[in-house]
């Protein structure tokens, strides 16, 4: 079979793809008749459970030790690791000889690292192969390898200095395997910059055409043939697909970055192989070991097919969220463990069924976090954890005299820092939870030590701290009660703009250009992952800026996703300067305003403000100075890191009836530089009791 031969199955799965892009009838009719065939051949899947209760009858699992690898075999799944490197070098499963793709052995299943020296520029790649490999228990019931590598001062400078010992255990009763790592920096150890770190899975490409990342996101994909055959855009990553060996595919743009999503939301993805019906799944069961906290986002699986496991990058966020250590600063995290899983299905079953069985695993995976049966002394179990409770209200009188619940807020426990820290902090554990309606929150399954809990709330601006530290003991329960959170708020509204929600989201997104689309996004919510968006704004906007008139303007309408530089031609970008015209029937000449400017995304921008002052050359009223690195224009994302700014404007400045501030992104000569606002809102002077 050539790379460019359907696979048997392929076209139902096209066709099944069109469904998903064909508005709510398709979908029910879809659904329904995933139903059907679900009655009529239930999926073969695992029975009983793999974390603390005896599994149903099944074979042992077994360890076969070769000259330069080490075979895991539970007798659904056969795993090979090159000895003592530790790369994932085939899986055996359901008949299929070896599930990843046949290219070099350091290429198909592995861990890796960027890292850099602080004074110099980049990162390198690492592979952290190990040197060493043991074997930390071995039953019928449970093996768990180790994989280590010890740095010492006389190592190669490709090598990060990092001690690694990498994990892998398997199952009795499993269809798949797990794996978790620890990395290391010692005192006195040498100062480096750590971007990214994860897990690969490179498939095989004849098997595994269709990615599945959530219900809405999945489809048929390219080849890495078709990218390579294609046209680069204004990126690498970006290609236009000119001529795929699936004609379905011809003219779309395909970008990994376009199935990224926000870590609270990446529990799992992966492929699907119609021919034989089979599955192959990465389940990351908690965002304890992630950076950033929940709405950190990363990659998920891409055309390779690869799949990732993202345990920390830089990705919508910049160099802030690098793990820097320096002056021979000790560290030391694990990563993980996360479930490759693997699923099949009878020939005759809708291979859909796959994926609703993988999200059924992930939730099984969820609920037994922490796991019992990984056996590093550095992975807690339950009874070595604490849990926290409380509840959370909402104190803002020119939204309501009486306390507010904080309806589905965000709560978590971070390194102790200030307030909004959480999102940059990169060397600890995080863990959090959504309260409910009422404002309650539990978050368990907490690691010992001292915390700040922090949390942020849906339609309310800015960000709550509880200043107390919080300190984790073992096998404690610790009650907060009602905490009350004081939003930032100096008088009553006089006008806003957007929901404050930390995206630009409600905003308008405009159509991509007809020639540079992905026909996912066509009828779905997030169709701001389309490519080339930022390019729109001129197209939208031709003739002069964009002009929002307060009480007759529709934000949803009227005020584009993201201040983006205009390109006048020969890839040339110049600054925008954006117009809000507003009303005041009343203006206290001695009273102060205050303008709100809450950010959702910035990249190598600067927001500049200006009161009734058309001109861009005098000095702004209010700068917030070079800001950010998170690429999430570039990226279709709709935010990046949160930025809250306020400003004191003297009445003094305002003038009955027609008033204009001007927002003016002042860093041109890029199309990806610029923000995306989350809210803003004026406030009056504040009303005398």
């Amino acid at each position: 079979m050539d790379s460019t031969t359907p696979v048997c199955g392929l076209g139902e799965l096209m066709g099944r793809q069109w469904v998903l892009m064909c508005g709510w009838t398709g979908v029910v009719v879809h659904l329904f008749l995933v139903g059907e065939s679900s009655l009529k051949t239930p999926l073969r899947k695992f029975s009983g459970s793999i974390n603390g209760q005896e599994p149903m009858l099944s074979p042992p699992v077994n360890l076969h030790i070769l000259d330069q690898h080490v075979v895991m075999d539970n007798g659904l799944v056969n795993v090979t690791l090159s000895s003592p490197q530790g790369m994932v070098t085939a899986i055996q499963y359901n008949g299929i000889d070896n599930l990843l793709e046949p290219n070099r052995e350091t290429n198909r299943g592995y861990w890796d690292v960027v890292w850099g020296n602080p004074e110099h520029l980049g990162g390198t790649y690492d592979l952290l192969e190990g040197t060493r490999f043991s074997i930390v228990m071995e039953d019928e019931d449970q093996l768990e390898l180790s994989f280590t590598r010890t740095w010492d001062s006389t190592l190669d400078g490709d090598i990060v200095p990092l001690n690694v010992d990498k994990r892998f255990i398997m199952l009795r009763g499993s269809p798949g395997f797990y794996a978790y790592g620890i990395l290391e920096h010692l005192d006195g150890w040498p100062d480096v910059n750590i971007y990214q770190g994860r897990i690969v899975f490179k498939l095989e490409e004849r098997l595994f055409q269709y990615m599945a990342v959530s219900d809405e996101r999945q489809r048929i994909m390219p080849t890495n043939e078709d990218r390579v055959n294609g046209q680069v855009l204004d990126y690498p990553e970006a290609v236009l697909l000119t001529n795929p060996s699936n004609p379905f595919l011809r003219g779309e743009v395909d970008d990994k970055y376009q199935y990224a999503c926000d870590d609270k939301d990446n529990r799992v993805h992966g492929w699907i192989c119609p021919d034989p019906p089979v599955g192959f799944w990465m389940i990351t069961p908690s965002d304890e070991f992630r950076t950033g906290g929940p709405v950190k986002q990363d990659l998920t699986s891409h055309v390779g097919p690869t799949t990732l496991s993202m345990f920390f990058s830089t990705h919508y966020a910049g160099e802030s969220l690098a793990i820097k250590l320096r002056s021979g600063e000790p560290w030391k995290k694990v990563f993980g463990p996360v479930f490759v899983y693997l699923n099949s299905a009878s020939p005759d079953e809708d291979v859909l069924t796959l994926w609703e069985d993988a999200k059924e695993q992930m939730l099984t995976e969820t609920q037994s976090w922490p796991y019992d049966f990984p056996l590093s002394e550095d992975f807690p179990r339950a009874d070595r954890r604490g849990t926290v409770s409380g509840r959370l209200l909402v104190r803002d009188r020119y939204i309501n005299e009486a306390l507010m619940t904080a309806n589905s807020a965000f709560v978590g426990l971070a390194s102790p820092g200030d307030t909004g820290s959480w999102q940059r902090e990169n060397k600890g554990y995080q863990f959090w939870t959504q309260a409910d309606a009422e404002g309650f929150f539990f978050i368990k399954g907490v690691r010992d030590g001292n915390y700040n809990l922090y949390a942020w709330v849906p339609s309310i601006i800015g960000d709550y701290k509880y200043e107390a530290l919080i300190n984790i003991i073992p096998g404690r329960h610790i009650r907060l009660g009602a905490l009350v959170y004081d939003p930032p708020r100096e008088g009553p509204t006089v006008w806003e703009i957007g929901i404050p929600d930390r995206r630009a989201a409600e905003f308008y997104v405009p159509y991509p250009n007809p020639a540079l689309m992905n026909q996912l996004y066509v009828n779905l919510s997030d169709k701001y992952r389309q490519y080339g968006l930022w390019d729109r704004y001129s197209d939208v906007y031709p003739d002069g800026d964009l002009a929002y008139t307060v009480g007759i303007s529709n934000y949803e309408m009227d005020w584009f996703f993201a201040q983006v530089n205009r390109n006048v031609g020969n890839k040339t970008y110049i600054p925008t300067t954006w117009r809000i015209i507003f009303d005041l029937d009343d203006v206290s000449e001695t009273g102060n305003y205050i303008l709100r400017l809450a950010i959702a995304s910035a990249h190598e921008a600067e927001l500049q403000v200006r009161v009734n002052e058309a001109d861009v050359t005098t000095p702004p009223h209010f700068t917030t100075g070079f800001i950010g690195k998170d690429n999430a224009i570039a990226r279709h994302g709709i935010h990046g890191l949160y930025w809250l700014y306020a400003t004191e404007i003297s009445g003094s400045q305002l003038v009955t009836r027609s008033n204009t501030i001007y927002l003016t992104q002042s860093r041109g000569n890029s199309p990806f530089k610029g923000i995306m606002y989350d809210y803003i809102r004026l406030e009056g002077p504040p009303e005398t009791e």
